[in-house]
Order: structure tokens, then sequence, then C-alpha cells
């Protein structure tokens, strides 16, 4: 739907400055997104890590017209043909233009809050009722702040029903999204601590999730969680509740029996006096719950029981984030097929534009009909190929009866349609993929894992999952604690700490990231041929190494006279002026450094000389994450100081002062310096013990076989354990040539499966290691964690006498390296 922009200042009770005919169409508050110009409305929206003002500028010059604004800046003088709407705070206008787009649409919305299962019951819900209604529903997990607000946008003529869910992380946020969603029907889905850091309890985070629910005409809820029945009285909600019960009878849905029988569990039920039982196709307990709330959803809908129970029937798994993984021919494979619908579709093209940085590699869309659009196939497709021709794909292969009919419609340079995967497959054509960036796209009844199987790389069924929306919450969160100035310099030296240096640099690219550091030329220069702009520093160049840096663009680091003479001499012969440099200070670390007492001869070296220029001057502390060394801490930091400003005092121009590193940064944030250095906690590992940062990498393997051994038999190379009981062994694709120190061996170390802990035996084999699964259950063939979220690495360092970094830079290249994100 368009709103013109008279209408938009009207809503927003501010003056439009330029009269004119604009329509607006799109709502954008990310400014590396980009598509239509002429419909879009900007939100210079400002957080603890960005103020988007700053990009105001560079919209203009791609087009755009409108923008919503807190501030003002004299350059924008000049933009004399743009809308400014000044108001207060740019997210409460954004939320205040979906509110009042929600108020125009007369449809029962449903509203979905909780701290687990919100995305499962909205797809699983979607899948239930899209038979029989036009849905329009919140894209992936956008349940945020910003993410509720454009998910109400998608609302337009032709939608029947809304699903959409609210999240929180904090108090007084949900009634800003209440009047957004505007919910006549409330889930409240499985109530845990996720987020509870913000909240004295649990029962203030319950209250302020009921605030979702004040104006519905349903609430539907478990009332066997006595404390949210609590809740719901004191919010005087009881009047509009549906509830469901394990216990009651007396609920209005009473849950009579839950069966499980192999893969699927059968659910008996009481409703309006009539039982009934339907089945899943799961068995573990958060499914149970979740498809118990949508029962209750699709009952007050009235869905007959025969048609929820042949809908249950064939609930299909929420993959809820796409993957990035290496592909063959030097392809690699974006594998988004969570859901087919058109939204979906923009958010997946947009991450692929993320990851075209390298433009050797070919745009490729593998793309399966769109199921239940609810609008025309001609109307559908034709939106749909001016979103391919917006993000540039330059090769469309189309899967489908309807995609197939409308072919000419898409104009991309290469096309080509099959009525079916099978035909695809036989007609060959992914033989032919070559330096490719593919995109499959697809509902799940077309089966693209057969395609992702043929095209995939295979190295080794081991793999390290990484997190890539982690990395960014990562990031801001270090970010946070910054004042706004301040430069930050992330590293991805030794193969982003194992995570995977390309993508990891990828994204921190995209999130605008300062600087990045690497260890050699050699690693600068494999990003910089993945297409990689930002600043690269160098920490350990070489003296020989100059003409790569220079070839790279790479700034190195010069901590000696040895090598600050040869490069120096160096730009010289070669005219070179201005080349940037970092220059280090050995503040007491004793490894790499100028002394302090070695500075003036140092200053008086490079003042003589115009081929290098310093950009920046920094040191490296000792044991910033000890509060047992804080004084030799502060006397580290004084000593820079010093340094610091000897060096620039020595120029005419500012030089960037860094020292303070991801520990660093977690104790001692108030210490002001233009730079900072973040490295281990970017991976989501906290030196001091530091709360807040997520999980990025999960190594996993499977069991290959289980054997019964008696007692007093020996495991393993050398007979170094033998069993004081009969037990179960399993054997699993994980050895030291894959980074499995031989030191977990003899129950030093251990692994997570199933959600038990299970002691590695015997001593680790070069491919293989062994672990004792007695009274665990456990089947050849299931998923074994070695570390992850629920063991972490620095127990497991710990347990061996080692560090964090040793584990993760340990993990070995042929583990393939999958890239998540939702």
């Amino acid at each position: 739907m368009q709103y013109s922009i008279q209408e938009i200042g009207t809503i927003l009770g501010v003056p439009v400055n330029k009269e004119g005919s604009d329509k607006i169409s799109i709502l954008l508050t990310d400014s590396r997104k980009l598509a239509l110009p002429a419909e879009t409305l900007f939100f210079a929206l400002e957080t603890k890590n960005n103020d988007a003002h700053i990009f105001i500028g560079e919209l203009y010059e791609k087009g755009v017209r409108n923008f919503v604004v807190s501030k003002t800046f004299p350059e924008w003088a000049d933009f004399g043909d743009a809308n400014f709407l000044k108001v207060k705070n740019s997210l409460s206008a954004l939320q205040k233009i979906a509110a009042y787009h929600r108020k125009r649409f007369n449809i029962p919305v449903i509203g979905i809050t909780g701290s687990n299962g919100k995305t499962i019951v909205k797809e699983w819900l979607y899948q239930i009722l899209e038979k029989d209604y036009n849905i329009v529903r919140s894209p992936r997990s956008y349940n945020s702040q910003i993410g509720v607000p454009l998910s109400v946008w998608q609302l337009d003529d032709d939608s029947q029903l809304g699903i959409f869910e609210a999240g929180i992380s904090q108090p007084e946020e949900m009634g800003k999204l209440e009047p957004v969603i505007r919910p006549t029907i409330g889930v409240l889905t499985k109530i845990g601590e996720a987020h509870q850091e913000n909240f004295v309890s649990l029962q203030q985070k319950i209250m302020e999730k009921l605030e979702l629910f004040v104006n519905c005409d349903v609430f539907i809820f478990d009332e066997d969680n006595h404390l949210v029945a609590e809740c719901v009285d004191q919010m005087v909600l009881s009047q509009k509740t549906f509830t469901w019960s394990r216990k009651s009878r007396d609920a209005h849905l009473y849950i009579s029996a839950v069966k499980k029988k192999g893969e699927k569990t059968v659910i008996n039920y009481s409703f309006l006096d009539f039982d009934d039982s339907f089945t899943i196709p799961f068995t573990d307990e958060a499914s149970i719950e979740n498809a118990i709330s949508c029962l209750a959803v699709a009952l007050y809908l009235h869905i007959s029981p025969t048609g929820i129970s042949s809908r249950m029937a064939i609930l299909e798994p929420v993959a809820m984030r796409l993957d990035v993984r290496k592909g063959k021919e030097n392809c690699i494979i974006i594998n988004d097929t969570y859901n087919s619908d058109i939204n979906s579709i923009k958010i997946a093209l947009d991450f692929q534009q993320q990851r075209k940085v390298d433009r050797h590699l070919k745009k490729t869309l593998i793309l399966s009909d769109i199921l239940q659009a609810g609008i025309p196939p001609g109307s559908l497709y034709k939106k749909v190929a001016g979103m391919i021709e917006q993000s540039g794909v330059e090769r469309v292969i189309g899967i489908g009866r309807d995609i197939t009919t409308h072919q000419d419609l898409f104009s991309t340079p290469e096309k080509s349609f099959y009525l079916t995967t099978d035909q695809f497959i036989s007609s060959g054509e992914w033989k032919n993929f070559d330096h490719e960036l593919i995109l499959l796209k697809g509902a799940r009844r077309y089966h693209f894992e057969q395609i992702g199987a043929l095209i995939e790389e295979r190295i080794h069924e081991t793999l390290l999952e990484v997190d890539l929306d982690a990395v960014v919450h990562n990031f801001n969160f270090y970010k946070s604690r910054l004042l706004s100035d301040i430069k930050l310099v992330c590293m991805v030296k030794a193969n982003g700490y194992g995570a995977g240096a390309v993508e990891i640099a990828k994204t921190l690219q995209y999130h605008r990231c300062d600087y990045l550091a690497v260890a050699v030329a050699e690693e600068g220069i494999q990003l910089r041929k993945e297409g990689i702009s930002l600043p690269l520093i160098v920490l350990n160049p070489e003296v020989n190494g100059f003409e790569e840096l220079f070839n790279a663009d790479l700034e190195p680091e010069v901590y000696n006279f040895r090598i600050l003479e040869a490069f120096i001499k160096e730009s010289e012969r070669r005219g070179i002026t201005d080349y940037p440099i970092h220059l280090k200070i050995d503040t007491g670390m004793h490894r790499l450094g100028f002394l302090p007492e070695q500075i003036p001869d140092m200053l008086s070296v490079l003042k003589k000389q115009k081929g290098l220029k310093v950009i920046s001057v920094f040191s490296h502390l000792s044991a910033s994450e000890s509060w047992h060394f804080d004084d030799f801490t502060h006397r580290q930091m004084e000593i820079f100081r010093k340094a610091a400003e000897e060096i620039e005092q020595a120029f005419n121009y500012p030089v960037y002062k860094h020292i303070l590193n991801s520990a660093g940064m977690e104790r001692f944030s108030d210490t002001k310096w233009d730079m900072t250095r973040l490295g281990i906690g970017l991976y989501g590992i906290s030196a001091s013990g530091l709360p807040g940062l997520k999980n990025v990498c999960t190594l996993k393997t499977t069991i290959l076989q289980i054997k019964h051994i008696s007692s007093n038999e020996t495991i393993g190379y050398g007979r170094k354990e033998k069993l004081e009981r009969d037990a179960r062994i399993a054997t699993i694709r994980f050895g030291y040539a894959d980074g499995l120190d031989r030191q977990f061996g003899n129950r030093k170390g251990k692994v997570l499966i199933n959600g038990q802990y299970a002691p590695i035996v015997g001593n680790v084999c070069m491919d293989l290691c062994m672990v004792d699964v007695t009274g665990i259950k456990a089947e050849e063939g299931d998923t074994v964690i070695l570390f992850g979220e629920n063991l972490s690495v620095i127990e497991l360092a710990e347990s061996i006498g080692t560090i964090p970094y040793e584990i993760l830079t340990s993990v070995s290249p042929r583990v393939k390296r999958i890239y998540i994100k939702e």
C-alpha cells in the first residue's frame, strides 16, 4: 500500500516542507537495503551504537527524497527537493505510522509473545491456517521495536489474517508494540529466563509481556503456569481468556493425554464437551507445548477437528536460520528453505547482497513456486521479478509450474525454468555452476536439499557452526560500552580465531566495523581477494613484505627500528608518501614494540622522512582480565598515555591511540582512548566473566558406532584406559587431526550428547575418539557437541590447563564451517 508524503506528515503531526506527489510504499531503517528510492521513507534511528543521520547524504545521492529525522545538519540545506520530517524520536515515529496503518484493517490479528516458541508457533499457525486465509506474518523473527512495525506495514488490501510476534528485552517496551500489532487474538508461549537480565523478577517480565493483550478479544495461555495465572488476574485479563491445561478439566481446552510413539506424538483433548485427538511428527516437549497453543487458536477460529488433525500430522520443522556453505567449483551456497513467501525472498536477497563483496562471484537464485501467496500469479511473479532485478541477480533458475508459466516476466541475463526439482537435476545444469553465489530459496515440498547435496562441497561430516547473528550481537555489545566516536578494530587473525576470517570479515564490514586486524600479510591479501575493503592492520609484517602490503593496501604494525628503516627505504625507492603505519609501544608486555626510552630516536627517524605516516600508536595490556594485576595494568596505561602524547605532539596531525583489548573494554571502558581492539570477546568468550555475550561457535560431529564393552577391557591405543564396569562405548568422528587435543583423553575431557555429558575414554586417535555413553539415551548417528552453548570453550580449556584461544584456533581446516543467520 502507498501513502502520500502529505498523509505521512499528517500522521506524525509535522509539516512537509516540499509539496509534491511522492508516494511512500517502503519504510527503510537500514540504508544498506535501499531498493526503490522514489517510494522510500528513511527513518534516521539513533541507537547506542549508531546514528543513522550520517547516512542521509549517501541516500540522497541514491535518489531518496523523504526522511524522518530527529535533528538537522547544515549540509542538508543543499537538498532543496528533499522532505525532512523532524520528530522527537524517529523510532517512535516509525511505530506511530505502523500503528496508524494497522487501524485500517478490520481483520483478525494474532499477537504472540513469550520467552520461547514464538517463531515456531507463528510458523505452525501459518501452516495450519494458510488454506483458510491470505496471511501476513512477521518475516523470520522480526519481533523487535523496529521489526514489529516493519512487519505490520506489510498488511494490504488482500490481507485476511495477520500473525505477528513481539519480543522484549527490558521494561516498558511492550506498551509501545501493543498499538502497532493491536492483536484481536493473543497467544502467550512458554515463559523462561531468556532476556531476564533487565527485569527484577520473572513476575515483572510476565506482567510486561501481558501488556500486548490488554485490548484483544481473547487471550490464550497455559493455566498450569500458576505465576502466569496470577499475573493475568492482576492485569484483569481473566474475562477474555481461553485457557488450556493438562491438569484441570475446567480449562476451556483440556489435554487429556500425551502419548509418544516412535517419532510421533498423539495428543488427546476435550473441547466443548467433545473429545478428539491429533498427531504431530515431533516428540520433544517444546514442540508438544507449541502444538497445543496452535490447537487452541485453530479451535477458536472454528477450524474443524478433522482439518486440525490432517494439518497437524504434516507440520514441518521450522529451520529458523539460513546457512552459508562452501560449494563445488568455487561457489558459495546460501541455503534458505525456511519459507517461500515474498517477504522472506526480499530478506534472503538482501543477505545475498551482503555476501556479494567478491565481484568475481556471479549472483544466482534458484527459486521454487511461491505457495499460498494470496494474489494472482501474474501479479505475484511480476513483483518477484522486480525484486530480483533490483537486487542485481544475474542468473535465475525457476522450479515449479507457476513460475515456469510466468518466466517471460523475468529479465535476468541468464534464466532457465523447470516444472520439477527432478527435472532440473536431470538436466545437468547444476554441473555448470562455477564461481557463483547461489541462493537456494524454495518451499519444502520442492526438496531443494537434493540440489544442495549435489552442489555442496563435501569435506568431512564434522562441522563448525558459526552463528553470524551472535557475532553481530557481540560486536554491538562492545560498541555499546564505548563512546560513539571511538573506533573499533576487530581481530580476524588466525582464520578468525578458527571461525573463518572471510565470513566474519564480510559480516563486520556490512555492520560498519572501522578496522580489521590480521597477523600476517597473507591473511590480509586473502581478505582483499574476497572483496574486503575495510582498513586492515597487519600485526606481524615481514621486513621484505612491503610490496605485498602496498599492493593489497595493508597497514603494517611497526615495532622496531629494523622494520621501520626497511619500510622507509622501500617507500623512498617507490616514491610513496604518507603510507599508513601503526606504531607499537612496549609498556610492559615485553613482546613486541618500541621501549619508551626509544621513542625520541624513533621520532627523529620518522620526522626525517615522508614515505610513512603514523595513523595510530598502540600497546598491549598483559593482564587486563585479572583483578590481581590492576596496579600493573594502570601503570601500563599511564606509560602508554605519556608515550602517545609524546608521539602525537611530534606531528601536526592527530594520531589514534589504543591499548584496550576485549578484557580491557570489559573492565576499563571508562578509560578514554581513540580506538579499542576487539578479539576473543567478538567470538563470545569473556576473559573477565562479563555476562551478555552470545556463543558464536558450535563444534559438532556424529556417533559412528556404539558397542557394549565388558569390565576389565581396555579402550584405544596404548591400552591406557581399563574399564571398571560394563559400559556402552561410542566412537565419534573427531580426533587430534581435527583439533582435539590428546590431553582430553582418558576422561579429562567430555562431550555433550542429547543434553548429557559423556567422558572421553582412552587415548584420542587421529580421526576418531571414544566416549562413554553408559546411561545416556544415545544411538548411532546422533549428534555430538564438542563445544558450544552448553559446553563452553572456557570449561574445556580449564580442564586441560590451557586457554580458550587454543581450543578455538586448533579446529582443523578439514572441519567444514557452516555460517548460520536468522
